[in-house]
Order: C-alpha cells, then structure tokens, then sequence
C-alpha cells in the first residue's frame, strides 16, 4: 500500500486558544470545506466538545450523483496543540490526519498533515496519480484560502466559536 503525504503549514493572526476554540469545534469543518461538496455532518458522539475517541459521522458528495458516507475517530486531543483524526470507515485505506498549533510571532502557526492511502493497489495509485492528490490539495487550498479570509478580515461570520 502506497501511504501519500500532504503537510500545509499557515499563519493565522489569532491566539492559539482561539485557533483551539474553532479548529477543536467540528461544527466548523463544514465551512472551510469546498461548497461544491456539500458536506454534512450527521451526527458527533459526546456532543460538540472533542475528546479522544469521538466519532463523527459527515456526508459528502464526490459527483454530482454520489454522496459518500465517511467516519472518522478522534483519536488524540492534546489542548491546545495537537489533535489527530483518522478515518474509520470512508473512501480511503488510511486516513491519518493532524491538526497541530503552536504560538508564534504573536499568532498561532497552524500545521495539517496528512497521511492517506488508497484501496486497489496499483489501480489506487493510477485515481491518485489521475484525480484523488489534486482533489485532496484542492481541498486544503481552498481551507488556506477560506482560513486567510475569515481571519484577516476578523468579522463576525457563520462560523461556531
């Protein structure tokens, strides 16, 4: 099994509580996802706040004309630095992805890697190579993107805090 990796590092003009505040919140996932995805959470264990071994249930869709279910564990919450989220059932063979921050220059320093693989061996490799690493690093850039807007401006937004 090939394992990819993404790593996407961004400055943001916030505290690390407050990047802890949103980023921990999986209320927020929706809205620094691409729209044209259409993701839906269905349901969180435990409630809002995160803690080890949460479960989250989204819905997404990949075309117009498939929506796919994915899961995903919380699986390590270290307030405020770090909190890692791995796929439980979804598209991918692996899904290992985390959330790290650490204070810097007066904002936070706000790291994703990502470590995925995916099903069907060479044939895997080939949707990897044609659609599935352009997709997942159009997904991230347009978070960057998202990210950026909402904390420059520092407006009032329909985010959850």
């Amino acid at each position: 099994m090939k394992i990819y990796h993404l790593k996407r590092t961004q400055f943001l003009p916030i505290s690390i509580q407050e990047a802890w505040t949103f980023f921990s919140s999986p209320a927020n996932l929706g809205a620094i996802t691409p729209p044209r995805m259409k993701f839906h959470i269905v349901s969180i264990s435990g409630g809002e706040k995160m803690y080890a071994g949460q479960l989250i249930r989204y819905k997404i869709k990949l075309f117009p004309w498939w929506t796919l279910h994915w899961v995903t564990e919380i699986t390590h919450v270290n307030e405020p630095h770090h909190f890692v989220d791995d796929q439980r059932f979804g598209p991918y063979a692996l899904w290992h992805h985390q959330h790290s921050f650490s204070e810097d220059n007066g904002g936070t320093l706000m790291t994703d890697e990502l470590h995925y693989a995916i099903p069907f061996g060479v044939i895997g490799q080939l949707a990897n190579w044609l659609f599935v690493g352009r997709e997942v690093s159009r997904i991230f850039d347009y978070r960057f993107e998202t990210l950026k807007t909402y904390f420059d401006k520092k407006t009032d937004h329909d985010f959850k805090h």
